[in-house]
């Protein structure tokens, strides 16, 4: 996962706050195709997506937003569709 900010809990470990993204390690973009460094994300390689969930994630005391493209990615969509990054048409 990664993220828009970071905070460190009482224990001093990073967690991630404000906008997150899905990610999985050893590529340089998000699953929604965000550039890792242009927007300047930070890496959580020790979070789960679903600890984010603001609703019932234990790592989300400061996320402000999921990214919804790297949700459906990670989650699914309504209907059973996956979202996925494709080209753009010519």
């Amino acid at each position: 996962m990664v993220a828009s900010g970071q905070w460190k809990d009482p224990d001093g470990i990073r967690r991630p706050t404000g906008e997150v993204h899905a990610w999985e390690p050893g590529t340089n973009q998000s699953l929604c195709g965000l550039s890792l460094s242009r927007s300047q994300l930070i890496r959580f390689p020790h979070v789960d997506w679903p600890d984010i969930d603001p609703a019932t994630g234990r790592e989300a005391d400061e996320v402000r937003r999921v990214c919804p493209r790297c949700d459906a990615a990670v989650n699914g969509r309504r209907g059973g569709r996956r979202w996925t990054r494709t080209q753009p048409r010519p």
